[in-house]
């Protein structure tokens, strides 16, 4: 296993902040009295059995469910999100377990969605334009893909991954979220998204990822966060704790 690396001193307000965040569906609470801070240029790794509130976590700062209570700080101003376009404009991009892409457009489309770029007086779609940057952005990550005019549903499950990522990665300006971004991938695969995450922190970005693999989250996380059923259990410096004390926290077995 290697080394997680040591977190810089971190100064100023941080990127994100949850305060005592609380959420219920009808009677059953599926997060309880959560707090965290995360700053930029940060890799804080989420972690918990199935069902431990990850999930509604992520959606929850990315606008998809309000908070039944408590507060979400964006550089230290409170934010609330009516919708995922809101946490978008604020420079949150997330990449969900399911990808979210649209399987039967092309990359070009899907790394545009929703922001498509249009030229003359009819505002018609630049797509010239969008297939250039497109295959320029891949091509920095090193998501190797046929051609950005592929469609999606022609893809490897570890290129569409490389897709949503470098979507997410492209429109980031603050945060990034990712949901088990490698789980379906194999070694060189996830080797690729490891190697995009630590370039997301070179770009100071702040990272919040979920992963089910203690040993990614020691190479990756400057800190980790355990979640058992929606109880905050505690937040560890990665350097200063140990694969057993992470798995005892997760599970509640001393």
């Amino acid at each position: 296993m290697q080394a997680a690396p040591v977190p810089q001193a971190t100064t100023g307000a941080p990127v994100l902040g949850l305060q005592n965040i609380r959420k219920e569906f009808g009677g059953v609470v599926a997060i309880e009295d959560f707090s965290l801070d995360v700053h930029a240029g940060e890799v804080v790794a989420l972690v918990g059995d199935n069902g431990a509130g990850k999930s509604t976590l992520i959606k929850i700062i990315c606008g998809v469910y309000p908070p039944t209570a408590g507060r979400i700080l964006i550089d230290g101003s409170e934010t609330r999100f009516s919708d995922p376009a809101d946490s978008q404009a604020r420079g949150i991009q997330v990449v969900f377990q399911d990808l979210a892409l649209a399987e039967r457009q092309p990359v070009y489309m899907n790394l545009f969605l929703g922001r498509e770029a249009v030229t003359g007086p009819f505002r018609r779609l630049d797509r010239r334009r969008m297939i250039r940057e497109s295959e320029e952005l891949v091509r920095g990550m090193d998501v190797r893909i046929p051609s950005a005019k592929s469609t999606i549903r022609d893809l490897s499950g570890g290129q569409r991954q490389g897709v949503a990522i470098a979507r997410a990665t492209h429109w980031a300006s603050k945060l990034v979220l990712m949901d088990e971004p490698t789980a379906a991938l194999g070694v060189a695969e996830t080797q690729k998204v490891e190697k995009i995450i630590g370039g997301l922190r070179e770009r100071n970005l702040a990272v919040l990822i979920i992963s089910h693999s203690l040993d990614q989250v020691f190479r990756l996380s400057d800190r980790i966060c355990v979640l058992r059923r929606g109880v905050q259990i505690g937040i560890r410096r990665t350097h200063e704790t140990t694969n057993n004390e992470i798995v005892s926290m997760i599970t509640g077995l001393t």
